[in-house]
């Protein structure tokens, strides 16, 4: 019997058996985050790393002999987006996906991943509750927890003498959620008081109420719980309106796009963000090959999400599978060398070994603070 090549090929690709051989089928790892709209700076950095790993390895053989197939959805980092985002893979049949990068749009997809039994791993989505509540048992992150970017916000806003501070947030899970740990560790510390707590809406033009708000609260600086669309904005009114006093964010705003739309009125804000790991050889190798690859920087949380594809890789690689129990275990019981450094997982899915550094802009670039 005659067979044709289109056939055959059909098989191939599908994992199918023919004349007694079973065909290898892809391995398919969804990556999901914001490729268009106001963050997508946040989100392509995370799908060029995917490109890159995927590349790398199918080009060495695959994993155990099957080739990376990676699936892209975007969700615009918004919630009822990555909602049916995740409905889409698990439909599709995904069984890993790196991502979701927003915190919001993480909690909203990963409901569907949990009843699918589909593992998760971010490289940004810091809410603390995406981890400690204990719902989300599929979901992993290799960034640190906002509670501990809140506490390094804080140490440092005491260790500066600064003693009265406004508290902004976006009202987001993200940023309401970092705002609310740092109000508590400024009470907690004796140090400091907090002058100001308040949230804005995001996406408007005008923030003159909450600028006009931090002057006459007498602050000796702003701790932001948010995106860079909205820190932009709210630097660029306050140094306008002579407000010079410290300005000090998340790593939603440690992002070159802040930078280029805040221009000049960026000078001199800090910023928290994932420690450098520029002397890291791994990360050495993953930042060249992405400017190889792209011709331009990196962006934020390229290694993070360089890192999470290192893992899947290792874990699907050791284990043979892509079922997420025998994931987990593996992630949580070996150490794996990446371009955050050599990591592993505690129970609740948070990274060993991450952490957060403080950066201020200086001459229109992000330098740590030492």
């Amino acid at each position: 019997m005659l067979v044709s090549y289109k056939f055959i090929k059909s098989c191939v690709f599908s994992g199918a058996m023919f004349g007694g051989i079973a065909f290898a089928a892809d391995i398919t790892i969804g990556v999901s985050g914001p490729y268009s709209g106001d963050l997508a700076s946040y989100g392509i950095p995370s799908k060029r790393a995917a490109e890159i790993v995927a590349a790398k390895v199918n080009a060495a053989g695959g994993i155990n002999g099957k080739n990376i197939k990676l699936v892209f959805e975007d969700d615009v980092c918004k919630p009822e987006v990555a909602a049916n985002v995740a409905a889409k893979m698990v439909t599709s049949g995904v069984k890993v996906v790196l991502g979701h990068i927003c915190s919001g749009a993480t909690k909203a997809a990963l409901p569907t991943y949990k009843d699918a039994g589909v593992l998760v791993i971010s490289p940004s989505a810091t809410n603390p509750a995406l981890t400690q509540s204990g719902d989300y048992p599929n979901f992993f992150r290799t960034i640190a927890s906002d509670d501990s970017q809140a506490m390094t916000e804080v140490d440092f806003a005491i260790a500066q003498g600064l003693k009265k501070l406004a508290v902004i947030h976006d009202k987001g899970d993200y940023g309401k959620g970092l705002a609310e740990f740092a109000k508590k560790f400024i009470e907690e510390s004796g140090k400091a008081k907090v002058v100001l707590f308040e949230g804005v809406t995001p996406g408007a033009v005008d923030y003159s109420a909450i600028v006009q708000k931090i002057k006459r609260s007498s602050a000796d600086a702003v701790i932001y719980g948010g995106y860079h669309p909205e820190a932009s904005k709210i630097v660029s009114q306050m140094k306008k309106k002579r407000i010079k006093i410290p300005f000090i964010s998340d790593d939603g705003v440690k992002d070159d796009t802040f930078i280029k739309i805040a221009g000049k009125y960026a000078e001199g804000v800090y910023a928290t963000g994932p420690k450098d790991n520029s002397n890291n050889p791994i990360t050495k190798q993953a930042v060249a090959e992405h400017k190889q690859k792209y011709k331009e920087d990196k962006g934020a949380f390229f290694e993070n999400a360089y890192a999470a594809m290192q893992v899947l890789v290792k874990a699907i690689e050791a284990t043979g599978g892509e079922e997420l129990a025998v994931l987990k275990k593996y992630m949580q019981s070996n150490d794996v060398e990446t371009s955050v450094g050599k990591i592993r997982f505690d129970e609740r899915g948070d990274a060993l070994g991450v952490g957060f550094a403080m950066y201020q802009v200086q001459n229109g670039k992000y330098v740590e603070i030492k």
